[in-house]
């Protein structure tokens, strides 16, 4: 766990929209025994049920913390109120998930949390930025306004850094658990990344709050799509950049590791869980 330098490096050619269009990367890394394990556990629903319980719970306290922290910050009651009700709702909702005894409840509970976490998003933007940035729920292929193009944007980045860092980790990354296997799908980087989704939530809030990302930024389409305009994506990326740079302490390892180098932390920790030298898998949890 402590070799973090050995990290691969991928080039990611991402599209307009920020979906994947092609990588450039060294030999797969790891051994055939781990990936073995993994595609032999892809068949024992109780390892999947057990693993997408731990990985929606990181998922959730990870965004209850992003709604606590606005709660702390917010200039209006009425806002700071309505963030900590969600949180306590999510906090309800990690309540239920060791109960759930399938798959598709574990998904069920994440997806009505998810409801009510991005119904308070708006709550965590600064009210005259309101009008410009609101979201109306999550929309994606296309996103149907700003704040979703930006989260999309964010979103892939993050999925790719996941799926380059499951191959380092040697693991095979269309093989998950969370997620339904499909052609074409990364299902076990598309896992990985859910504990990391409110750190891209967090700082797509801190670029438009800061106004480093404007109204003008973003382009609108036919059939309703919104997209980032060129010079807002070579924004989003050098903040997304510099992000991964800032060093967080690690509450599983106690030690510090850099925002960029998580994902593959918690892939080899996911390895180890695969191979049985760890009971259960342990998201990253920030502080």
């Amino acid at each position: 766990m402590h070799r973090l330098a050995d990290a691969g490096i991928a080039l990611v050619l991402l599209d307009s929209h920020g979906r994947f269009k092609a990588r450039l990367e060294g030999a797969t890394s790891g051994n055939v025994l781990l990936r073995r394990a993994q595609h032999q556990r892809a068949d024992d629903s109780g390892f999947a049920l057990d693993l997408a319980r731990h990985i929606v719970a990181g998922k959730l306290r990870n965004q209850r913390h992003v709604l606590l922290r606005g709660a702390r910050d917010a200039q209006d009651t009425q806002d700071a109120q309505a963030l900590v009700r969600t949180a306590k709702n999510l906090a309800a909702s990690l309540r239920t998930l060791p109960a759930a005894a399938t798959l598709d409840e574990v998904r069920g509970i994440e997806g009505e949390a998810a409801r009510g976490y991005f119904a308070a998003m708006n709550r965590l933007l600064r009210a005259d930025l309101r009008a410009d940035f609101g979201i109306d729920g999550r929309s994606r292929r296309p996103p149907r306004d700003r704040m979703n193009a930006l989260l999309s944007f964010l979103y892939s980045m993050w999925m790719n850094d996941c799926r380059s860092a499951a191959e380092v980790a040697g693991l095979d990354p269309q093989v998950g658990w969370l997620h339904a296997l499909r052609p074409g799908r990364a299902a076990l980087a598309l896992g990985l990344m859910e504990e990391f989704r409110p750190l891209a939530d967090r700082l797509a809030l801190t670029l438009v709050n800061r106004g480093q990302l404007l109204a003008r930024d973003f382009d609108a389409r036919e059939g309703g799509a919104v997209m980032l305009s060129d010079d807002a994506r070579r924004t989003v990326v050098v903040a997304f950049q510099e992000r991964k740079l800032d060093e967080l302490k690690h509450p599983l390892l106690a030690e510090t590791v850099t925002a960029g180098l998580l994902p593959l932390v918690q892939a080899r920790l996911l390895a180890r869980h695969v191979r049985g030298d760890a009971a259960h898998y342990v998201p990253f949890r920030m502080r």
